[in-house]
């Protein structure tokens, strides 16, 4: 051991340093850097190998995929998928999306026209695709995947594979399992299978699947009778229900009517008709659409109240497919309890001897804080007109004035300040005057007189006082839950527009047509002491496997004082007491409200209305006739808002609030502002008489004693007493100026004095006492 440890301690110095310059020289280039193009080439190298390793996998998964993923069978897949509707308790059934109406027939069975026409509308590559459109996949992916809008299939085979799911998930995995399904079908199924199969459970709408059942809902005719005019309709409608469908409205068959000529020519290009068939189609245009008869489900208010839920859950969001095919439970707002209510006081007050046809009446109850829609009264049965009066609505009238009070309160004007109420009532410009009823004149009346006798002269004394007066009234409304005169985005209200809500100087005696529920809702903001609160009809919505797909949240905003809305409020309260709505009374419990009557552009009485609430629920009441603009006086036997809709109100509240607590409504604020314009001073209380003291002699030197006055006795008013007024005054339509239109050649308006009216008071005590106008803005008081 010693030897050989010498003995390599002995190794020559040559070979030594042979090994350490070999040593040194691996050292040296293994240090050195790879050059750019070593590590491309070791870079492609890798991923040469990973792209290989993962192209192995992904053909093993997807054969995994392919063969794990079966077709799904339409029988089974469309018998248990009905949506159901449910009251505000998620628990009471109010109706259901929908028994599905579907009829197989088989391939030989369908006229060609059909056939050839969906080809031409959808798919115009159909009978010569592989059924698989990638770039198609990939971009509806990538927009879906962004959130952006659903984009749909781009072949009737990838078609025919989402609605066999009847799912919207806007998810990766769900385009690779269409895509592998779509592929599996072209695969295993001929182009005839796929066809006979697509037009057996596509949706057509009306709750209608397949071609079976749309020839029936459209046309009431079997598939195998439609002429090529009605099988194009067919062929477009089912792209998008719900804006075809020309029983949706003129928008809707307007569109129809440019889809079905595009078609038409489409088929002309494929050869499928001859040009003569085209050119006689062309100029035929859409075909006629027989009256169909409704299923039962829809009948009375529930059909009005579904069609409502059904528009609601596609402005959310959800496909035609999923309403009537994907099993949602959707909870709405409603209660039985309101609904019955609505329809119970209807019946009870309603004059008789006008049909359905001829009078309409809406009632609409808003949940004061929330904007829930309780119940609605949508007028005639659903099977004998889908009109929804609740939603349609009509002319305010004067229910449009507390959004006017409430602006001329916000500006700075106070409850006891005053305003013109003679009559007529001729504007500074000239042009065509205001009236009151009768042509009544009242003097100088303050805020709560005008709104307690609906003075529409005063009105629009205050409209012209406020700077910008209709813009300003017109933006209180909006903020107190009224739509705009366009659509509002996102929307607030059923629906989402008041049509002629126009800046006009008669815009206080509502011109603009409202919606019942949006009028509801603007009184619930009073109610709820100018917390304002959107409308809304749907609480929830879960899919078929409890997944929520939505869930309502109450969203509030303060949209007037809490001080300005209780002034509103007590003036409305006094419209109850000793006002106009005085027939609401009858109610038993702490009420405000106010009467209204509309007239149209020929002057006529056109709709009367009465809106009111108690702190639990407002709600509104609106009479109209015909097609909602023709006359009302006499017509019934009486048109007044206080009258009919104010005694229909009231039997609707007392059943919606039988066995909740009374509540009182809070007083008024009196709010202290500094006013935009003179000449509005309140009036002041009357002067106390003077007494005459006794002239000296001139025989005695003895001073004599002042005698006592007498105690100041209060001058006789001249003011007409509430039984001799009319119960409403009715309010314009006619934005152009005028009111009730009076004769002859326009003229200053004379001072109250001069036509043997008194000018009003200060309110003092509960009453009113006469007196002149003093130089003075305002007292102490």
């Amino acid at each position: 051991m010693v030897q050989g440890k010498r003995k390599s301690a002995g190794a020559s110095p040559q070979s030594s340093a042979r090994s350490k310059g070999r040593s040194k020289g691996r050292s040296k280039k293994s240090r050195e850097p790879r050059t750019w193009k070593q590590r491309i080439k070791r870079l492609a190298l890798w991923s040469l190998i990973t792209g290989l390793v993962l192209a192995l996998l992904g053909v093993g998964a997807f054969f995994v995929a392919y063969k794990s993923i079966d077709i799904p069978n339409p029988n089974q897949q469309f018998l248990t998928e009905t949506t159901q509707v449910f009251y505000a308790d998620g628990k009471s059934q109010l109706g259901q999306f929908a028994i599905q109406k579907r009829d197989s027939i088989s391939y030989d069975e369908m006229p060609q026209t059909i056939k050839d026409a969906v080809v031409a509308s959808e798919n115009r590559t159909f009978w010569t695709d592989n059924g698989l459109d990638p770039k198609g996949i990939l971009r509806a992916a990538f927009s879906n995947a962004q959130g952006n809008a659903t984009q749909g299939a781009s072949t009737i085979t990838q078609q025919y594979v989402k609605i066999l799911y009847l799912t919207q998930e806007r998810t990766w995995k769900r385009k690779v399992k269409e895509a592998i399904l779509s592929l599996k079908i072209k695969n295993t199924l001929s182009k005839k299978q796929i066809l006979e199969g697509y037009l057996n459970t596509i949706y057509f709408g009306r709750g209608a699947y397949g071609i079976q059942s749309a020839a029936q809902a459209y046309f009431g005719r079997d598939a195998k009778n439609l002429t090529l005019r009605q099988s194009v309709v067919l062929a477009a409608v089912l792209n998008n229900p719900t804006l075809y469908d020309p029983a949706n409205g003129d928008a809707a068959k307007a569109r129809l009517a440019d889809r079905f000529d595009r078609i038409v020519k489409g088929m002309q290009s494929m050869k499928t008709i001859t040009a003569d068939e085209a050119a006689k189609a062309l100029e035929q245009g859409l075909p006629k659409f027989p009256k169909i008869k409704q299923t039962t489900q829809y009948g009375g208010q529930r059909g009005h109240v579904l069609t409502m839920v059904r528009k609601e859950l596609l402005r959310l969001g959800f496909s035609e497919q999923e309403i009537n095919g994907g099993g949602l439970r959707v909870t709405t707002t409603f209660t039985r309890k309101a609904m019955n209510a609505a329809a119970a006081g209807v019946a009870e007050e309603r004059p008789e001897g006008f049909g359905p046809k001829q009078l309409h009446v809406a009632v609409a109850s808003v949940e004061p804080g929330t904007g829930a829609v309780r119940g609605i009264f949508a007028g005639q049965d659903y099977l004998q007109s889908q009109l929804n009066w609740a939603v349609a609505g009509g002319q305010a009238g004067s229910t449009f004035k507390p959004f006017a009070l409430a602006a001329g309160l916000k500006a700075g004007f106070e409850l006891k300040d005053t305003f013109d109420g003679n009559s007529p009532y001729y504007l500074p410009g000239g042009g065509r005057p205001f009236e009151n009823e009768a042509n009544h004149a009242y003097g100088k009346v303050d805020l709560i007189k005008a709104t307690e006798e609906s003075i529409n002269t005063a009105y629009i004394d205050l409209t012209l006082a406020i700077p910008g007066g209709p813009a300003k009234i017109i933006a209180t409304a909006n903020a107190m839950g009224l739509p705009p005169a366009k659509p509002a985005n996102p929307p607030y209200g059923y629906p989402s527009s008041s049509a002629g809500l126009d800046a006009n100087t008669g815009v206080s005696l509502g011109s603009a047509t409202v919606s019942p529920i949006n009028m509801a809702n603007g009184y619930a903001t009073i109610a709820n002491r100018g917390e304002a609160a959107d409308a809304y009809i749907i609480e929830k919505v879960v899919d078929r496997n409890g997944i929520v797909k939505y869930n309502h949240k109450v969203t509030t905003h303060r949209a007037i004082s809490e001080g300005i809305s209780d002034d509103v409020g007590y003036a409305l309260q006094q419209v109850v007491k000793t006002g106009t709505g005085a027939k609401t009374l009858s109610l038993g419990r702490p009420a405000a409200g106010k009467t209204g009557t509309a007239t149209n552009g020929k002057g006529e009485v056109s709709s009367a209305w009465f809106v009111g609430y108690t702190p639990q629920l407002s709600t509104a009441v609106m009479y109209v006739r015909g097609k909602g603009n023709e006359e009302l006086k006499g017509w019934l036997p009486s048109y007044f808002g206080g009258t009919y809709p104010a005694l229909t109100w009231a039997a609707v509240m007392k059943q919606a609030l039988d066995g909740d607590p009374v509540e009182s409504l809070p007083p008024a604020a009196w709010v202290k502002g500094t006013p935009p314009s003179s000449g509005h001073e309140p009036a002041p209380p009357p002067p106390p008489k003077k007494t005459k003291q006794p002239k000296p002699t001139k025989t005695t030197q003895t001073p004599t004693v002042p005698t006592a006055p007498t105690t100041p006795t209060a001058p006789p008013t001249t003011e007409i007493p509430p039984t001799d007024l009319p119960t409403d005054t009715p309010s314009s339509g006619d934005t152009s100026g005028g009111g009730i239109l009076g004769g002859g050649k326009p003229k200053p308006s004379k001072p109250a004095q001069s036509q043997g009216r008194a000018t009003l008071g200060r309110r003092s005590g509960g009453r009113r006492t006469g007196g002149r106008r003093s130089g003075t803005r305002r007292s102490a008081a």
